[in-house]
This record gives C-alpha cells, structure tokens and sequence, in this order.
C-alpha cells in the first residue's frame, strides 16, 4: 500500500518536472536585461534564450526574433542547447518507463524481479535527466553572476537571472526526486520479494518431521 502510493506520486512529481523541463527550455527568460545606477524607468527590457531574444518596449507589444546562426550564441548558451534538449528527452523517456512500470503492476504480479527492474530504470532516468537539466542552468547563472560584477564589462551588457532558471531549478529538483522515490520503491520491493522468499521456505521445514511422525506412529499401530 505504501509501496504504490510512493510510485504515484513519484510518477506525478516526474511530470511536473517534466513540463517544466519542457519549458525551462523554450522559455526565452535565461538572461534578463540589468537596469542598474540611474535607470529608475525601465523602457525596455531584454529577454535572451536558448532559440530566441526578445525585446518588450513600453506600450509596445513583445517582439522576438529566432537567432540567425548557432554561433550568435555565447558558449554556455550552446551547450545549454544541447543539454537541455538531451535532459527533455531524458525526462520524457522516463516518464514513459514509469508509466509502463505502472502498468505492469497487475500482468507482472508474480514477478517482483520484472518490477523492480523496471522502476529502477525509470528512478535513474529521472536522476540522469535533473543532473543533465542542473548542468546548463548552474553554468548560465554563475556566468551571469560572474559578468554582473565584472568591473570592465559595460553596464549595457550586463544581465540578471531569469526566470527559466528559477523554474529550471524547480525541475530538475523534482526529476532528482521523483527518481529517488522510484528507487525507494525498488528497494521496498527488495525486500517484500525477499520476504516472500523465506516465508515459503519456511513452511517445509516444520511440516515435514510432523508428517513423518504421524505416518511412523501409524504404521507402527497397524503393525500391532
């Protein structure tokens, strides 16, 4: 009972941190334009992204542009590109093993070798896809960091932290944790697979002397 309601909610915290991967990654708030000393009115704001940036003026509606080349970018937002793409995939993979895990708690009843098997795959794939997702965010936010105190970086070209990845570290902290609960459910089913082991092999072992007793003092009997 417990066992099921840990997969549960594993599998519900996995989705939300897959939908949030999903869109940590096509969000274009990772770099927000820094409006710092003087500037008290903010006319403009600048959104920068893994696949676009965008400009929001006052009473003007947003306008936002994909990036001509892959080289427009700076090098931590390339390898954020590809590692956010791989930690979706990842994500999704997951969530459908999970699934499949779900599925197979009736078919596989007897088998708690198959279950087990099946929800660790899924609780690694959702702690392999939140380290991957983790990556990506933690480098853009100390490369914003570290140019933000930059003395010889023009103020023009600084930026603050956006809002992708406070929501990125949001989802790779349930992926982390829906994996941890996928194999906390492996373990328990260890155990009960274990335990349902020595039970059996506990049963023979006092029966058996009790039925040689009984056919031993029978035949003696019918022998007198």
């Amino acid at each position: 009972m417990v066992s099921g309601a840990l997969q549960i909610a594993g599998l519900l915290i996995g989705g939300i941190g897959m939908i949030g991967t999903f869109a940590v990654t096509g969000m274009p708030q990772w770099r927000v334009s820094a409006f710092i000393e003087n500037n008290i009115i903010v006319f403009e704001t600048i959104w920068e992204g893994l696949w676009m940036h965008c400009i929001r003026q006052a009473n003007i509606r947003m306008q936002c542009k994909v990036y001509d080349s892959m080289l427009a970018l700076s090098p931590d937002l390339q390898a954020s590109r590809g590692l956010m793409c791989a930690g979706s995939v990842l994500s999704f993979l997951a969530f459908m093993v999970a699934i499949i895990g779900m599925k197979c708690m009736r078919c596989t009843q007897s088998s708690w070798r198959a279950k087990g098997y099946i929800t660790l795959m899924a609780g690694l794939l959702f702690i392999l896809s939140g380290a991957v997702e983790l990556i990506p965010v933690c480098w853009v936010a100390s490369t914003i960091i570290r140019d933000f105190y930059n003395p010889v970086l023009n103020i023009a070209q600084k930026r603050e932290l956006g809002e992708a990845l406070y929501l990125g570290w949001v989802a790779a902290f349930c992926l982390i944790a829906a994996g941890a609960m996928f194999c906390c459910f492996c373990c328990c089913c260890e155990k009960s697979r274990s335990y349902g082991y020595s039970t059996a092999t506990h049963y023979p072992t006092h029966s058996q002397p009790l039925h040689r007793k009984t056919e031993s003092s029978y035949s003696k009997s019918q022998y007198v």
